[in-house]
């Protein structure tokens, strides 16, 4: 049995990943030579901005063990 909060994120992280999925695909579109002209150091810093925010989103929803040490003697 779901939750609403449950259907809530289910709903929402498709209708997002499909978003950047698309978007994705839009900026692959920019491949194209026929019709744009870029270096490799632009491809690699686009790639690397991506890379950089798709990691630090990740790590939002890893469980981190909690950081707090205890005072022991």
């Amino acid at each position: 049995m779901s939750t609403q909060k449950e259907e809530n994120f289910k709903r929402l992280a498709e209708n997002r990943t499909n978003k950047i999925i698309d978007m994705l695909h839009l900026l692959g579109n920019l491949s194209n030579t026929s019709n744009y002209s870029y270096s490799e150091e632009q491809v690699e810093a686009i790639f690397n901005a991506i890379e950089q925010e798709l990691e630090e989103q990740k790590n939002r929803f890893v469980i981190k063990e909690e950081t707090k040490k205890k005072f022991r003697l």
